[in-house]
């Protein structure tokens, strides 16, 4: 058989089941680390409940993966998990899911391993939404869950350095209302309400426009000049003003995003 011939037929096998996402659907990609219990609390033994080296990791890990050739709008970064809500109208690899999957998990495993030196690895899974409430519903809801592990990790945490075991401090917890482990921070010296909002929050990223003064190379005249820059966010808003950034940065898009 000719190679022509075998590779048209074995590219059968590769692609018979390609899935592509349609066109005018919203992706969002969701990317968590693999394992990252063992990376965290053996392998790596960073301080708890958060540490700043892991989150400048995420943080740097992030970056890359708004810049590194695919269209995203906005990134948002909680715990071990990364979220990438891509322009609507992005067409990179036909939207084969195959290839999100495949390439976004390389890229966040090789950045975040390049960051911390030493390995680490990250799985990815695209979730299609369809409307732009949809998409403000879904980076509402990690911002809340964000919140959520943020209380459960201080109080296990406390409980942790007062000498329990990671099955009675779970224990002790199960059933305790969210203004009864306020409380039982507060009584302990911790204001759940002074805590860093990264922590609390998220952080977030998002391109914004900048304005500075440069010169024309052929006349030398000064000229204004408008740069796209990345920001990073450490102070998201919360709840409903939460809603109200991310209703307002999608307002900014043309009708195809």
């Amino acid at each position: 058989m000719k190679f022509e011939q075998l590779d048209r037929r074995m590219r059968v096998f590769e692609t018979a089941h390609d899935h592509c996402v349609l066109p005018g659907i919203y992706m969002v990609a969701r990317i968590d680390g693999r394992s990252f219990s063992h990376l965290t609390r053996v392998a790596q033994r960073f301080d708890a409940p958060y540490d700043l080296r892991f989150r400048d990791c995420m943080v740097s890990t992030v970056q890359h993966l708004m810049q590194c050739g695919f269209g995203v709008r906005y990134g948002y970064t909680q715990s071990d998990e990364i979220s990438l809500l891509f322009r609507r109208d992005e067409s990179l690899f036909g939207r084969k899911l195959r290839k999100y999957h495949s390439v976004l998990a390389g890229e966040a495993s090789a950045a975040f391993s390049l960051a911390l030196g030493a390995l680490a690895a990250f799985d990815c899974r695209i979730c299609q939404l369809p409307r732009r409430e949809d998409v403000i519903d879904y980076f509402r809801w990690r911002n809340e869950d964000a919140h959520r592990n943020a209380l459960n990790a201080h109080c296990y945490w406390l409980y942790r350095g007062q000498g329990l075991s990671d099955h009675e401090a779970t224990e002790r917890l199960k059933g305790v209302s969210v203004p009864a482990r306020n409380e039982l921070l507060f009584q302990h010296g911790i204001n759940f309400n002074e805590i860093a909002a990264w922590e609390k929050r998220g952080i977030g990223f998002y391109w914004v426009n900048t304005e500075s003064t440069g010169q024309d190379p052929r006349t030398g005249a000064a000229v204004r000049v408008t740069r796209r820059s990345l920001k990073t966010d450490f102070e998201l808003p919360m709840k409903e003003a939460y809603e109200d950034f991310l209703r307002a940065m999608m307002a900014e898009a043309s009708p195809q995003e």
